[in-house]
């Protein structure tokens, strides 16, 4: 029986899934800091303990996935059956230590870090961690260098991929699209963090916060119970809850607007409806070839309106770089006022520290609109999506959400 089956079957009934508890992962001790040569020695020690504990863990697997085993089934007979690691449900950090790969790796595929945000066509090598693994171990000690450097290209880290040997098993078809970490804590929570920026910008916050307050009682919906920028921090239950209305607040915080804003508002009333659309619908529990290019229409949508938000999600590194860029033009303004005040009369001083002022805004902004990006892991593992249905089935059975529930 598929491990889907069982979770499937396991979430619609009362009796929760029980849960074996195998092993309990050891925590790598810091680096001690004293010399880079120290903390990749601390490095590999850590990497190779991981590594045993997995061997010793998995070990059982090897035997009945080469030979097989005797299993009672359901009907009341006994088959032969090939017992195999099909998922590993875990969030990226997780995977990104156990597979061996940098945090802005996918662990599906070979896309450069650059490109994690960029055009959904284009297709990229699916990730075969054997050939890494070969390649770590016939280099010879005086192409560390090379080799080093042919590894960072792939977004992998030397030969420490744990699942490495498991018969019948793919690594990079371990990892499981996740809607809880990937979409309500990762991808809505990015947004909501764009739309309360591009409220701000239009003055729009009110009029959001008056709707979200006035939401009524609906069966299966939960009533926000505190104003929108009063809540600190996000749950996944509250996120997916929250997905249900948002687009409907959205709406009613826009409604009034200028003919300069149409564009701006329609944009964003487009791209949050994509992506609730797609979250919804990747939640189905069976599919059609229909239902699969309304997922990927809406994921297309999507990524052609998410530039709107785009001046909204600044890093804390491009907002300091900002500020700093603003604060050295901020004083050479004032020299060049200083040295030209003779030249000016009294009415004109206050229009042209307006224009400064506005000048100031738009470079600041030209400067993170040029530094900001979409390129984060998240943001990349949608596209993996309909992939995953076309090979595994139903997203939802995999999801850290169920297991949480």
């Amino acid at each position: 029986m598929k491990i889907g089956n069982i979770l499937s079957r396991t979430r619609n009934s009362p009796a929760k899934m029980p849960i074996l508890l195998l092993a309990l992962l050891p925590v790598p001790p810091k680096f001690n800091g004293e010399s880079a040569s120290a903390n990749e020695a601390q490095r590999q020690t850590n990497a190779d303990t991981l590594r045993a504990v997995f061997d010793l863990v998995l070990a059982p697997l090897q035997p009945v996935a080469q030979e097989g085993t005797v299993i009672d089934c359901a009907d009341g007979k006994t088959r032969l059956c090939f017992p195999i690691l099909l998922a590993w449900i875990a969030d990226h950090a997780e995977h990104s230590a156990l597979q061996g790969i940098g945090s802005m790796s996918c662990s599906k595929c070979e896309v450069p870090c650059m490109e994690l945000g960029g055009d959904l066509r284009r297709i990229y090598e699916t990730r075969d961690y054997m050939p890494y693994r070969e390649k770590a171990l016939e280099h010879e000690p005086a192409e560390a260098a090379s080799i080093a450097e042919y590894f960072q290209r792939l977004g992998v880290k030397i030969g420490n991929n744990v699942f490495i040997g498991l018969d019948r098993v793919s690594p990079a078809d371990l990892h499981k699209p996740d809607l809880l970490h990937n979409i309500y804590l990762g991808l809505f929570k990015h947004m909501m963090d764009g739309v309360e920026g591009f409220l701000k910008k239009h003055k729009q916050q009110q009029g959001f916060d008056d709707a979200w307050t006035e939401i009524p009682p609906y069966p299966g919906f939960s009533v926000p119970k505190k104003a929108y920028r009063e809540i600190t921090q996000w749950q996944g239950k509250e996120m997916c809850n929250h997905r249900h209305c948002i687009s409907a607040i959205l709406a009613s915080a826009l409604r009034n607007l200028d003919s300069s804003q149409y564009h701006d508002f329609k944009s964003a009333l487009k791209c949050v409806s994509a992506l609730v659309d797609f979250s919804l619908i990747a939640q189905y529990r069976s599919r059609t070839p229909d239902t699969l290019s309304y997922m990927e229409s809406y994921l297309q949508t999507f990524h052609w309106t998410k530039d709107i938000f785009l001046e909204f999600g600044t890093s804390k590194a491009t907002g300091t770089r900002a500020d700093r860029q603003n604060w050295k033009r901020r004083e050479l303004m004032v020299d060049q006022r200083a040295k030209e005040v003779h030249h000016r009369t009294v009415a004109n001083r206050p229009r042209q520290a307006d224009q400064e002022r506005v000048e100031r805004s738009d470079q600041r902004a030209d400067l993170i609109r040029r530094e900001n990006h979409f390129n984060f892991i998240k943001m990349h593992y949608l596209t993996h999506f309909s992939s995953h249905v076309r090979r595994f089935g139903s997203i939802s059975m995999y999801s850290t959400e169920c297991h949480k529930s």
